[in-house]
């Protein structure tokens, strides 16, 4: 008899749990407005601050467009509140890794936003696609950055490794094609309107404030 009444109280545990938890699921998600797809992925937010994660290549016309146009309204509009981490994501054939190296060295370097904006203006509006060591030179005298330190952190390869985990992270999400945006590491969103995105980054901004 007790083994009976302890397989019928499982059984109704179970039961309530499935009920309860797609619900609980539904509305946090409800919460956030916009048009956007929740990832089985572990959320990066940080309080107060929304991160856009944008899986691009330097060497694509979009991702330049996308960056020149959306990303620099949205950082306008949600000034500190708002941050973009460009996760390089190579799709274009034929094309170095260097520039993608080059960013995360930068970045190492806190001048990640500058060298992100250096290579796009480089490669899309000086049509320059190899980055050897005389046009590396004058890339970083421009962004004052340490020619010695930044050669010797880019011969060490920890930039190309932090590219190779980067692909992984989009290979493991199915990325195929660039720009791909995933806000605070698990919001995926297709629609990359200015509008959608700041509709997005407002809601979870007023749900951080109310939290």
């Amino acid at each position: 008899m007790d083994t009976a009444r302890s397989s019928f109280a499982w059984l109704i545990c179970v039961v309530i749990f499935s009920l309860t938890v797609p619900l609980a699921i539904g509305a946090t998600s409800n919460t956030i407005q916009g048009e956007y797809e929740l990832l089985d992925e572990p959320s990066k937010h940080e309080k107060g601050k929304v991160i856009l994660f944008e899986f691009a290549d330097f060497y694509c016309p979009h991702c330049h467009m996308f960056e020149k146009i959306v990303v620099t309204k949205l950082a306008e509009e949600f000034g500190d509140e708002f941050e973009a981490r460009l996760i390089g994501f190579p799709v274009m054939p034929g094309k170095l890794p260097t520039a993608f190296e080059m960013y995360e060295q930068a970045v190492t370097m806190g001048k990640g936003p500058e060298m992100k904006d250096a290579l796009f203006g480089a490669i899309h509006g000086k049509k320059i696609e190899v980055f050897d060591k005389t046009i590396r030179r004058l890339l970083l005298e421009k962004l004052e950055l340490d020619v010695e330190e930044f050669e010797k952190g880019l011969a060490s390869g920890v930039p190309y490794r932090t590219l190779e985990k980067g692909k992984a992270w989009g290979e493991r999400i199915k990325v195929t094609h660039t720009p791909t945006i995933v806000i605070d590491g698990n919001i995926r969103v297709a629609n990359l309107t200015e509008e959608n995105l700041k509709t997005i980054i407002q809601s979870i901004l007023e749900q951080d404030k109310h939290s």
